[in-house]
């Protein structure tokens, strides 16, 4: 009988062991989830990066139109690796000491910056359009949790942020929300503005306008401030290098069907007279000319306003909407006026279904003794894979100073605070690679299916 309920108690013993066992075991594999998906970097990735960053056309991949400007893939398995103590691309970014992520300060990580639509964060500085571009603003929450994670070194690894600051869906900045730019104090300068417009839903909407400035005089202009809602690409402004055939005054131009897409030739035509003026990619930026110098525009002179938005949602109309402040200073405290570089070269040819670099040498802006250049971007058409600028001559000979390899929309290089010296007899070289896939042998011209090669920029005599 004892050994009966001897036995009978081991077994019941044995069971209860295997049942303990079994649910601790149970629970123990509930909570065993590779450590990628339980790390904070990990949650960024699934939940912010992949969903609105690593997109087509934006930083999935090195063929993305805009890599050449931001040089940035944020897939996964490589985004850790391309933000982690990285130098920055842009250049403002890079001169105030920002890194993509730089650990424990987030301040000086410029993806905070970028996801952080208050211009007030920045401290007035500019570091181009916020992200993601086209798209909804990161949450409240997300963007505390990416600070916080920056704030405890950025880790590839472990769990440093309270992840139910991911559940947090306030609204960060609103798109449809927007606060005109005050214009400049009597007496100081005028505005010039891009009435409300809309952009439908997966699309990117480019127009011009041109606006009178309204001077019956010659003014000059030593700061140009703009403001543009929250999904601008950009805002330039042009001039024109032939009086003779403008477009008409506030007619809004599209650049693409709005029905189809296609790009408009007439539009194109137009924009062939241009000599660019002032502006670039950020939707709040403010360029101040070096202390003595300005800009000089003639009287009854008159600007092309070319805002550009995207739209990357699928269900909701946004709109555009732009702002432009020229800041004017009298004439006697002008003492080097800043002259536009219009360099172009018109003689050349890309043979049929051929890749070619095209090598030209400006050398005539420095004919009557030394420049100082404080600006450069360029024009190409849709043939153009890469526009590069080196410069000509002296101990410098060859050292690039301009890439860019979107011809819709090239880089604008600020050199305002260090403007690039350049000697009598220096000069600059444009350095343009082709690629020509039809059968027919592309020319200089005006029109889509031509091409062009021009550099544009700011620049003064040295006295």
């Amino acid at each position: 009988m004892k050994t009966k309920l001897f036995t009978w108690l081991n077994l019941h013993i044995i069971l209860v062991m295997v049942v303990i066992i079994s649910a601790c075991t149970s629970q123990k594999t509930d909570v065993v989830v590779p450590d990628a998906e339980l790390s904070s970097f990990g949650l960024i990735q699934d939940k912010i990066l992949t969903p609105n960053c690593a997109i087509s056309g934006c930083h999935s991949s090195t063929t993305d139109k805009n890599y050449i400007e931001h040089q940035l893939v944020l897939t996964k398995g490589v985004a850790y690796k391309n933000l982690f103590n990285v130098a920055c691309a842009n250049k403002s970014a890079t001169l105030d000491n920002l890194l993509r992520v730089k650990p424990f300060k987030s301040l000086e990580s410029l993806l905070a910056h970028k996801l952080n639509f208050d211009v007030a964060h920045h401290g007035g500085k500019s570091y181009g359009s916020p992200m993601p571009l086209g798209g909804t603003p990161l949450y409240v929450g997300q963007i505390e949790y990416i600070r916080r994670w920056i704030e405890a070194g950025a880790p590839e690894k472990g769990v440093v942020a309270d992840a139910s600051l991911l559940d947090d869906k306030t609204t960060s900045a609103d798109p449809l929300v927007f606060t005109a730019l005050a214009p400049p104090p009597a007496g100081m300068g005028l505005q010039l503005k891009v009435d409300k417009f809309d952009i439908k839903p997966n699309f990117e909407r480019e127009i011009f306008v041109r606006r009178s400035v309204g001077n019956a005089q010659a003014i000059y202009i030593n700061r140009i401030q703009a403001k543009s809602r929250i999904n601008s690409h950009h805002l330039v402004l042009y001039d024109f290098r032939d009086k003779t055939s403008l477009p008409n005054l506030n007619e809004v131009r599209d650049l693409r069907s709005p029905s189809t897409g296609a790009v408009l030739i007439g539009t194109v035509l137009q924009m062939s007279n241009h000599i660019f003026l002032g502006g670039g990619t950020d939707a709040n930026s403010d360029y101040v000319f070096p202390e003595g110098t300005a800009i000089m525009l003639p009287a009854n002179s008159s600007i092309d306003l070319n805002p550009h938005y995207f739209n990357k949602t699928t269900d909701k109309t946004l709109f555009g909407e732009s702002y432009v402040n020229l800041y004017t200073v009298d004439k006697s405290k002008v003492k080097n006026v800043v002259q536009m570089l219009d360099l172009n070269n018109i003689s050349f040819t890309i043979p049929a279904q051929t890749r070619k670099t095209i090598i030209t040498d400006f050398t005539e802006m420095t004919n009557n003794g030394p420049i100082k250049i404080v600006m450069l971007t360029s024009h190409m058409h849709k043939w153009g894979e890469k526009y590069m600028i080196r410069i000509k001559g002296g101990s410098r000979n060859g050292q690039l100073v301009y890439e860019t390899a979107d011809w819709e929309h090239p880089a604008i290089i600020n050199f305002a605070t260090e403007p690039i010296l350049l000697q009598k007899g220096e000069g600059l070289t444009s350095e343009v690679t082709y690629y020509n896939p039809t059968n027919a042998q592309v020319r200089f011209g005006l029109t889509s299916e031509d091409e062009m090669n021009i550099i544009f920029g700011y620049y003064y005599e040295v006295k």
